[in-house]
């Protein structure tokens, strides 16, 4: 007998999918409108998305376990498609829709020229679309299909401007996209031709620790990596969020390197998770422990505002890589690692909205003369400076709950006798202190003597937008006990 809360989330699932199609079908086919569907949409994926996730945390453990995946059309794996929804996915749509929310309020500032919202609008809503796709697909080619439409459009998104520097970022990010999808690809077609399947739960009864799997393995996470810009195959981040408008910036790294990186954390704790040994988790933790200072490096050296955002990107997912090593001493573990990667996306898509207000202010954002127009802005400096008091993990912020469960974890790991667990301890606690670095030195120039300068004006959504996110992710920490339960809700996991 089916249960009224699991109808509802087998119905609530494929509902959310269809309205954010329609939306970008909608947008396009009438680009005219586009902006105000776009709105209106975002309100309605957004309550769509409050309603589905009351359902579900009402619906229980049990009930849940037994609704998580819905067939399309009703043909079952494995001929048929499958949405999988469960704790993590959820997490995911919550975060995104709220993120998407504040990108779209923004972007009705930023892009108000008529031509322009007719070829953004689209574009955002069906990156978006893919999104949502993404993080409830159930099988692993219909991953690479959710996985292209978001990358294709995000790359449309980063050339949007049509000036040098966009289209050189644009280009290289579809180069090393397209590398990342053929790789992903070619793991997809391997697992299918040893086992005849592509549904991940079939796939994960099926699975066994040969050459096949291990191959795979690589492949996969390596073309996820390169989309997820990982350290060290992050070339194309840099370049792609200095050049790209502020609200696709704010999507690239607030939600789009999330998807990947999302792919990577469902692979390794399902399908791949046999292959998971304390030598991997060595290795893929010190390349956090590198990321940490690399991009933490590149921080302090950059010139620009938003080239500094972008590096310290790369930096805080080093943070992500660390926790491998700390999942395979308490398995329980990656539930840190989503809430850690909750707070980043909402930190870092207010850092860079308020960049992005900052630079449209100032004509430029060269961080030596950007000193007087951040005197002349102290609201944006004010979300600028709390945004970055989260990604430094400050008391009180949702940072802080991150990275206090990740040390915590990391201490963990101390005490169960790893040596190395002490080069994690090192590097959680130090990587605050370089995240103090750079943020101090974007905020700083507002503290300096010298002159006050509003420069060109500004949309009210474009000055309010960055400090309610801002606000969003300092307060992130007071549902942390909300985000890691609904983690919870994931059957199979530890």
């Amino acid at each position: 007998m089916t249960l009224p809360g699991e109808a509802w989330l087998t119905s609530g699932v494929a509902g959310l999918i269809a309205l954010s199609l329609l939306l970008a079908v909608l947008a396009t086919v009438w680009p005219r409108q586009a902006h105000r569907i776009g709105i209106a949409g975002a309100l309605a994926v957004n309550a769509w998305v409050l309603v589905l996730g009351a359902v579900f945390l009402n619906a229980g453990p049990e009930p849940m376990a037994a609704a998580t995946r819905v067939a399309l059309g009703s043909w079952e794996a494995p001929l048929g498609l499958m949405l999988h929804l469960d704790g993590l996915a959820m997490t995911l749509l919550a975060l995104t829709a709220v993120v998407a929310l504040a990108t779209s309020l923004y972007s009705l500032g930023y892009v108000h020229d008529r031509i322009e919202r007719r070829q953004f609008w689209p574009l955002w809503l069906w990156l978006w679309a893919g999104l949502n796709m993404l993080f409830v697909s159930g099988d692993a080619f219909n991953l690479y299909i959710t996985l292209e439409v978001v990358s294709l459009t995000a790359v449309a998104l980063v050339a949007f401007t049509g000036t040098a520097a966009a289209v050189s970022g644009a280009m290289r990010y579809l180069l090393v996209n397209l590398l990342g999808s053929l790789s992903f690809l070619m793991g997809v077609v391997l697992l299918f031709g040893e086992h005849g399947v592509l549904d991940l739960v079939l796939l994960e009864a099926r699975a066994q620790v040969g050459p096949t799997e291990r191959m795979a393995a690589v492949l996969m996470t390596a073309g996820l990596m390169l989309k997820a810009a990982l350290f060290p195959v992050h070339v194309w981040l840099a370049p792609a969020h200095g050049s790209a408008p502020a609200p696709v910036s704010a999507v690239l790294s607030g939600l789009v390197v999330t998807g990947s990186f999302y792919l990577i954390l469902r692979l390794w704790m399902g399908v791949f998770a046999p292959l998971a040994t304390p030598a991997f988790g060595v290795l893929i933790g010190l390349l956090g422990v590198a990321a940490l200072v690399w991009g933490s490096a590149q921080a302090l050296r950059a010139g620009r505002l938003k080239s500094i955002v972008a590096y310290s990107t790369v930096a805080q997912f080093g943070y992500l890589l660390i926790a491998f090593p700390l999942m395979l001493v308490e398995p329980t573990a990656w539930r840190v690692v989503v809430f850690f990667a909750v707070v980043h996306a909402l930190a870092k898509a207010a850092v860079f909205l308020a960049a992005g207000t900052l630079q449209h202010a100032a004509g430029h954002d060269r961080l030596v003369d950007l000193g007087d127009i951040l005197r002349g802005r102290l609201r944006t400096v004010f979300a600028l400076g709390l945004a970055g008091v989260s990604l430094m993990g400050l008391p009180f912020t949702g940072g802080f709950v991150a990275k206090y469960l990740l040390l915590e974890a990391g201490l963990g790991t101390v005490l169960a006798g790893s040596a190395i667990g002490v080069l994690w301890v090192i590097a959680i606690a130090g990587g605050g202190l370089l995240a103090a670095a750079y943020v101090l030195r974007m905020v700083a120039p507002a503290f300096h003597q010298g002159r006050i300068r509003r420069g060109e004006a500004v949309s009210a959504w474009m000055d309010w937008v960055p400090l309610g996110l801002a606000l969003v992710a300092a307060a992130a920490g007071l549902s942390g006990t909300l985000v890691l339960y609904t983690l919870s809700l994931t059957p199979g996991a530890p």
